[in-house]
């Protein structure tokens, strides 16, 4: 995706990984796909790690989430039976959940790179690029191996 989003900046792009490989969402030639693949997995092999990690991952979400919600809980603590003692809190718990999404930005990428993602393409190889589409989306379908 880095690779394709640099060739095609004004592009809106997406992508996910399963386990039978990973889906490209992109309305792109499928040439620029294979060769955007291959120089990631050149690179990847070539040490550069960070290919893998991206800040819109599920791992960043989740972590922000609990953050935010942890954030936002402890704004609540001691808080009094009435509306309005609630209300006042709410500038505090904004606070408090603010904060916490600050703290998780780095947080979860550093989750993602240490835990929830593997670099290590060990085996790997494409086996199959091919187009299609996600409902309405232009989208590749890349396929892989061990």
């Amino acid at each position: 995706m880095h690779i394709l989003s640099k060739r095609y900046p004004r592009q809106s792009m997406a992508g996910y990984s399963d386990w039978r490989g990973f889906w490209i969402i992109a309305d792109v030639p499928l040439e620029e796909v294979q060769i955007a693949v291959e120089t990631a997995r050149k690179r990847m092999r070539g040490g550069e790690r960070e290919l893998a990690v991206h800040p819109n991952c599920g791992t960043n979400f989740v972590v922000s989430g609990i953050l935010a919600g942890i954030g936002a809980t402890m704004a609540l603590f001691g808080v009094g039976q009435r509306k309005r003692d609630w209300l006042e809190r709410m500038p505090l718990v904004a606070t408090m959940a603010t904060l916490a999404l600050i703290i998780a930005q780095p947080l979860g990428l550093l989750i993602q790179s240490r835990l929830t993602t593997s670099a290590d393409l060990g085996d790997m190889q494409v086996v199959e690029i091919f187009s299609g589409r996600r409902g309405p989306l232009p989208a590749y379908r890349v396929l892989t191996r061990g």
